[in-house]
C-alpha cells in the first residue's frame, strides 16, 4: 500500500466522526450508528454508547463487531467510488477508573467535548473496539486488505 492510500485510510479514521456498527444480539444482526474516536495508535476505535440502545447489548467483552466508515456522499460524487473502510475485531471493556479508561475518555472528549455531559451518566460507557483486520476501498480497482500492521503505519 503506497503513501497516498495510507493517507486515504488515515483521513477516513481521523476525519470522519461517525461509524455504522454491526454486532450480534441474541443471534440476530443489529446495526447502529455511533460517533467514534480512533485510538492514538490506530489499533482500535473508541465508542461511547448507552446501555439502553439495542446495539449496545452486542458490545460485551470479546464480542465480535464490524464497522463501516465512509467519506461523505455529495451530489457530484459517484457513490460507488466513495472511499470507505470496513473494520472487524473484538470488543474490549476497560474498567471504569483505570488508567486505560481515563486515557480513552480523554481521547474521546478531545474529539467530542459535548459528550462530557453523558460521560457521567450511569447507562453510558466507553468501549474499545480492537481492530483485527479489515478492507479499504479507496476507489475503482483500489481495494486493500488491512491488518494491525497496516494500521501501525498510520501513527506517524
Amino acid at each position: 500500500m503506497d503513501e497516498a492510500t495510507l493517507g486515504t485510510l488515515k483521513r477516513l479514521l481521523s476525519g470522519q466522526r461517525v461509524l455504522s456498527l454491526a454486532v450480534l444480539v441474541g443471534n440476530e444482526p443489529v446495526i447502529g450508528m455511533l460517533p467514534f474516536a480512533p485510538a492514538p495508535d490506530f489499533g482500535g476505535l473508541i465508542v461511547h454508547a448507552s446501555g439502553l440502545a439495542r446495539h449496545t447489548k452486542g458490545l460485551g467483552e470479546g464480542a465480535y463487531f464490524e464497522a463501516l466508515i465512509h467519506a461523505a456522499d455529495t451530489p457530484d460524487t459517484d457513490p460507488q467510488q466513495l472511499p470507505r473502510v470496513t473494520l472487524r475485531g473484538q470488543v474490549g471493556l476497560l474498567a471504569r477508573g483505570s488508567d486505560a479508561y481515563a486515557e480513552d475518555e480523554r481521547t474521546y472528549l478531545e474529539r467530542f467535548p459535548s459528550a462530557s455531559t453523558t460521560m457521567a451518566l450511569g447507562d453510558f460507557r466507553l468501549y474499545r473496539l480492537a481492530i483485527e483486520g479489515g478492507r479499504l476501498v479507496a476507489g475503482f480497482a483500489q481495494a486493500f486488505n488491512l491488518s494491525p500492521d497496516t494500521l501501525q503505519k498510520l501513527r506517524g
